[in-house]
């Protein structure tokens, strides 16, 4: 069951990478939750507090650039609709699995990360899921994308009015 995602989202980056906020490369070269490693991911939030739990999970909030977007993406899976989630060999406990990390090292593949790899091949661009960030709530919520560009069906358009990342 896929659906459509329209609106703002938003991304807190380390600096260091912040001149590429379009680049799904760090979790291509490293693997994340929902993308194994070799797939490119861009791990973005529907909300500024949420981004900014995700990018600063350990220890003391570290400098941060914050980026933002302008989205209409095609083939979002929700994983909030249960059934939906349920028809996909997957519950919230195991979306929830602290232990994906190791399981990837282990096994080669986190059971997470073969879900994303089953939605990516019917066909999803993304998936909705709630964060599993310290503090988050059943309200904060993020949008993985394995598929975006400029234009439909996955337009994902940075908001850069003033070009200061260009600078």
């Amino acid at each position: 069951m896929a659906g459509r995602y329209e609106g703002k989202l938003y991304r807190a980056l380390n600096p260091i990478h912040a001149r590429e906020p379009l680049s799904g490369r760090g979790a291509e070269l490293y693997g994340g939750r929902f993308n194994p490693r070799g797939m490119p991911a861009l791990y973005l939030s529907l909300s500024v507090m949420t981004a900014l739990r995700e990018a600063n999970q350990a220890g003391n909030l570290q400098p941060t650039t914050l980026v933002s977007y302008d989205a209409q993406i095609d083939g979002v899976f929700d994983t909030r609709n249960e059934a939906a989630l349920d028809a996909e060999g997957m519950d919230l406990a195991g979306l929830a699995d602290s232990s994906w990390r190791d399981r990837m090292k282990t096994t080669g593949e986190a059971p997470t990360q073969t879900f994303a790899r089953r939605l990516v091949a019917s066909g999803h661009n993304g998936l909705l899921v709630r964060s599993f960030a310290p503090g988050a709530t059943v309200e904060d919520v993020n949008l993985v994308l394995w598929r975006w560009s400029d234009a439909a069906p996955f337009r994902l358009v940075l908001i850069d009015d003033e070009k200061r990342l260009s600078r």
